[in-house]
C-alpha cells in the first residue's frame, strides 16, 4: 500500500520542514553578521526550483534586513551621513551594477560564473582567517573606490544573489569597526534586494503566484525569531570575533555558490545525455 505524503503549497511536508530548518539557520547567521542570508539559504535550491527559491530568498532576506536594521538602528548612520563615508556611494554603484549582472546571467554560462566566484570567495576567506593581519589597506581611496566596490557587488549580485560579498571584503580590508561595517553592508543589501524584487516583478510577474505567497507566509515566522537570536549573539561579539565570523560566512557563501554552480553543470550535462 502506497504511503500518501502530505503536500502543502506544492511541496511535500518533509521538504517544507527541511526548508524551515535551512531558513532558520540562515536568519541566525545573517542576524549575527549582517549578511549571508542567501549563503546558507542557497541550500534551498536543492529542494525547489530556482524560479521559486530565489525570489523567496530575496523576500525573506529583505524581511531579515528590515528587522536587523530596526533592532540596530542606533548603529546606523542617518541619511544625511550616507555620503561620502556611509552606504551612499556603495548603493550608487550597486544599483548601476544590477542590470549588468542580470545581463551576464542571461548571456554567459551561469554555472561557470558561480563556480569561479565561489572559488574566489573560498580562497579569500580561508587566507583571511589564517593571516588577517597581512591583508590591510591603510590608504584612503575616497568615495570613488566605494562606488566601484558597490558596482562590483551589484554585478556579482545580479548573477549570484549575494550582493554584499564585495562590500564585506572591502570594508574588512580597510579595517572598519563592526558597527561601521553593518551600517554600510545592511542598507546596501536591503536596497539591492528590493530593487531586484521590483525588477523581477516588472519583468516576470508570474513569479509571485499563490505558491510563492503561501511559502512566504509559513516561512516568515521562522525567519524573524532566528534573526533576533542572531542579533543578540552579535551584541556579545568582540571586533576580532565579528571579523572571523564575517570571513567564515564569506567562505560559506563561496561554497554555496560553488555547489550551486556545480549542480547546474551536472543537471545540464544530464539533460544532454
Amino acid at each position: 500500500m502506497d504511503t500518501i505524503v502530505p503536500v502543502y503549497f506544492g511541496l511535500p511536508l518533509y521538504i517544507i520542514a527541511m526548508l524551515m530548518g535551512i531558513l532558520f539557520t540562515s536568519a541566525v547567521m545573517s542576524g549575527l553578521s549582517g549578511f549571508g542570508f542567501s549563503a546558507i539559504g542557497a541550500i534551498a535550491l536543492w529542494l525547489m526550483r530556482p524560479t521559486l527559491a530565489v525570489p523567496l530568498l530575496m523576500a525573506l532576506s529583505t524581511a531579515n534586513q528590515l528587522l536587523s536594521l530596526h533592532q540596530l538602528k542606533a548603529d546606523m548612520k542617518p541619511l544625511r551621513l550616507w555620503w561620502p563615508d556611509g552606504p551612499g556611494p556603495y548603493l550608487l554603484g550597486g544599483l548601476a551594477g544590477i542590470p549588468i549582472g542580470v545581463w551576464l546571467l542571461n548571456s554567459l554560462p551561469t554555472a561557470t560564473l558561480m563556480v569561479s566566484f565561489g572559488m574566489l570567495l573560498i580562497c579569500y576567506a580561508s587566507y583571511s582567517l589564517l593571516k588577517p593581519a597581512t591583508m590591510l589597506i591603510k590608504k584612503a581611496f575616497g568615495w570613488k573606490a566605494s562606488v566601484l566596490v558597490g558596482l562590483t557587488g551589484g554585478v556579482v549580485g545580479g548573477f549570484t544573489a549575494f550582493p554584499g560579498a564585495a562590500v564585506v571584503i572591502w570594508t574588512g580590508l580597510v579595517v572598519k569597526p563592526k558597527g561601521d561595517i553593518r551600517a554600510i553592508v545592511q542598507p546596501y543589501i536591503l536596497v539591492l534586494q528590493v530593487a531586484a524584487l521590483a525588477l523581477l516583478a516588472v519583468n516576470h510577474p508570474e513569479t509571485f503566484n499563490s505558491q510563492f505567497w503561501g511559502l512566504l507566509m509559513i516561512t516568515l515566522p521562522v525567519v524573524l525569531p532566528g534573526t533576533m537570536i542572531g542579533i543578540r549573539l552579535y551584541r556579545s561579539l568582540s571586533e576580532v570575533n565579528f571579523k572571523r565570523i564575517a570571513f567564515m560566512l564569506l567562505g560559506i557563501s563561496g561554497m554555496g555558490l560553488f555547489v550551486k554552480g556545480m549542480g547546474v553543470s551536472l543537471r545540464t550535462a544530464a539533460a544532454l545525455m
